[in-house]
């Protein structure tokens, strides 16, 4: 059990329910149990949490006791809850499913599935060249126990050498190799954050950096963007000297979700202000390689940086591969040192074969990344095109980097149309999971990242499901099985 969820906790996250515009409404409960399992589904709502009694989550919705009991019922009856009596009940989830790409739950028989929930590339065609590479590499190594901490020292040259091409000056001990960038934001939060610590962040953001935040369990602050500007330069500055974080968690090469791009001018004021205020920064840099439309990019955060505020995480993730769990930390090489020292009560060090593949891989970064900028040039320009023919309504800023597209929608709908989009073999990450508290329901995250072809099919679908939401007629909902 990871704790216990109040009703007020669970109303505000269960949103508009019951209500779909332009819709004859099923019953009820039937439509409780089914956003419950959609939270599941998504995330929002954890496994293992105890939920709010029947009459504490009646008195927070406002409806009778009854609706809460048959919808908890029906939840026990598809396996999304488990109860017992006296002492309450629980989430899960059926035996049927399993772990997505996503690190959440899905059907086993979804393997068809056009996922719009994964920000992510398939594999270039050089990794295989730079996996045989690396295994001729490999001898050398393979003498000593394989051991090393902040990496091997070829990868941690490479990286480094990145940063100063960059026009951040940079050397090998000033970098820390980590398996993926999630891994990195973790062990930052290990070295930089006690349990109930405050973190600024921005709204919306990285919903596995919410996760990491949580499981610190940090005081989350905001800072919301604008849809068609980004950061408002005087609200940002002003949340970090009221608030006075511990630590401030940006994204401002490409903002996932939003694409944005922050201007090298509020780059320098950001690390100015948390320097007087005390709060280091944490910079995830994992979109940087991703520009598009020759947009130039402004200085890495990390050249204001004078007083070892700013640690930069990065990772081969979004320019190469996911599956190549690589990630890395750039901070003062007396951080680096003290980051090694958490570690080994984690995982010890990376895989050396993935960074040898890893070396390879940056050897040859500037004829990957290339062709990486023009695939996903295309692949944008034909979702937006579907966009635009299929769903004019939505509103889109065209980015010009990263991998991501936020779209807003057209009504209150994201966690409505990404549960029924389930059912024409559409996977969506709806916009609450880049907030807090349910929030974010007018936007949806699309990415760029599956083939063109794909992508024109899954906005067909969606539009025709966003369609049938204002239809008249009755919600759909899956039943369970009766076997008599």
């Amino acid at each position: 059990m990871t704790g216990q969820v109040r009703g007020v906790q669970l109303a505000r996250l269960l949103g508009q329910w019951h209500a779909l515009p332009g819709r004859r409404r099923s019953p009820d409960y039937a439509a409780l149990a089914g956003t419950v399992r959609g939270l599941l589904a998504d995330g929002r709502l954890p496994l293992g949490v105890r939920l709010p009694a029947e009459r504490e989550l009646a008195e927070a919705l406002r409806i009778s006791r009854t609706t809460v009991t048959a919808a908890y019922r029906q939840l026990r009856e598809t396996g999304h809850l488990a109860s017992r009596r006296g002492a309450g009940s629980w989430t899960m989830l059926p035996g049927n499913h399993r772990v997505a790409s996503t690190g959440l739950w899905t059907p086993l028989d979804d393997r068809e599935m056009l996922d719009l929930g994964v920000a992510a590339l398939a594999a270039p065609p050089q990794l295989l060249s730079a996996a045989r590479a690396a295994t001729e590499d490999l001898p050398r190594y393979l003498s000593g126990a394989g051991y090393h901490p902040t990496g091997i020292i070829e990868l941690r040259e490479a990286v480094a050498d990145a940063y100063t091409a960059r026009g951040l000056p940079t050397s090998a001990d000033q970098i820390m190799v980590t398996s993926g960038t999630q891994h990195a934001l973790d062990l930052v939060l290990r070295l930089a954050l006690a349990p109930g610590g405050t973190v600024l962040v921005e709204s919306p953001t990285y919903p596995n950096a919410l996760a990491a935040l949580a499981g610190r369990r940090a005081r989350i602050t905001t800072h919301g963007l604008a849809a068609d500007g980004g950061w408002e330069p005087d609200l940002l500055l002003g949340s970090l000297r009221q608030t006075r974080p511990k630590l401030a968690y940006l994204i401002p090469e490409f903002q996932n979700p939003t694409g944005h791009l922050m201007p090298a001018s509020l780059r320098e004021r950001v690390v100015a202000a948390a320097h007087a205020v005390g709060t280091d920064l944490i910079i995830d840099e994992s979109f940087v390689d991703l520009s598009m439309d020759g947009t130039e990019l402004p200085p890495p955060v990390a050249t204001y940086d004078r007083h070892s505020r700013v640690i930069s995480i990065g990772g081969m993730s979004k320019p190469y591969w996911g599956g190549l769990r690589i990630g890395w930390v750039r901070a003062s090489a007396p951080q680096v040192q003290r980051l090694a020292a958490v570690r080994v009560g984690v995982d010890m060090a990376s895989p050396v074969l993935d960074q040898l593949v890893a070396v390879h891989l940056l050897a040859d970064a500037e004829a990957i990344v290339a062709d990486r900028r023009v695939q996903l040039a295309v692949q944008r320009d034909a979702l937006l095109g579907a966009l635009a023919h299929r769903l004019p309504e939505w509103r889109v800023t065209v980015p010009r980097g990263g991998v991501t597209l936020w779209a807003e929608l057209d009504g209150p709908v994201s966690s409505a149309l990404a549960r029924a989009t389930e059912e024409v073999g559409v996977r969506l990450a709806p916009g609450p999971r880049f907030g807090l508290d349910g929030t974010l329901e007018r936007f949806l995250r699309l990415p760029f990242t599956l083939p063109a072809a794909d992508l024109v099919e899954a906005v067909g679908r969606i539009a025709a499901v966003r369609y049938d939401l204002d239809r008249a007629g009755r919600q759909r909902w899956r039943e369970p099985a009766v076997i008599a």
